[in-house]
């Protein structure tokens, strides 16, 4: 296996690692307020959340950026609260011309989800010659996953609306609030107290 094709590996696992749901949780309820045909909406929000997220894994791999670990691991539940919170106040997306707030959310809060990998990187990127091929078969592999998550939820979410009827407001407030009480655990149980 050449270096692309295992870091890239590296980046699929990393999004779909059921131990660190961290990131599929934020995924889903940065999604949840779209529907299918939303698409295009869709990998604008997930390729966002990668920008912010590539950022400070460049960052903090370079070591240009240091952060407590214990804090970037207390600031992740806390961004999946906010974005699930927000969505419980506006089940839907915008339908006007301005940004969304939650691509807002998925570049800002892609930029802490970021550093909460950054040291295990780190690690294997230090000792590669260049690190611009691993790092960028990473983030590829992020998107990736974060696809395959994206798809798998709509596809659920399609057959939960459309096939048995449920409104999609009533969705959005279920899924959301299962969210953000997952969320609520996970701060609960961070070792920043």
């Amino acid at each position: 296996m050449n270096q692309f094709q295992l870091y890239f590996n590296l980046g699929i696992q990393h999004i779909l690692d059921l131990k660190g749901f961290d990131h599929i949780l934020f995924v889903i309820v940065l999604a949840v307020i779209y529907l299918m045909r939303d698409w295009g909406k869709i990998v604008i929000l997930v390729t966002a959340f990668t920008i912010g997220h590539s950022l400070t894994l460049a960052l903090a791999t370079l070591q240009l950026v240091r952060i407590n670990t214990d804090l970037v691991e207390f600031l992740i539940p806390v961004t999946i609260a906010i974005t699930a919170f927000a969505n419980l106040l506006k089940p839907r997306p915008s339908s006007g011309r301005g940004v969304q707030i939650n691509y807002v959310f998925a570049l800002f809060f892609g930029l802490i989800h970021g550093l909460g990998f950054s040291n295990y990187l780190r690690s294997l990127l230090g000792r590669e010659q260049s690190i611009f091929q691993p790092l960028l078969a990473f983030n590829l592999g992020l998107e990736a996953g974060q696809l395959v998550i994206v798809v798998l939820f709509l596809i659920l979410s399609s057959l939960v609306v459309g096939i048995f009827g449920v409104n999609r407001k009533e969705w959005v407030l279920v899924v959301s609030s299962v969210v953000l009480g997952m969320a609520i655990m996970m701060l609960l149980e961070s070792t920043y107290w």
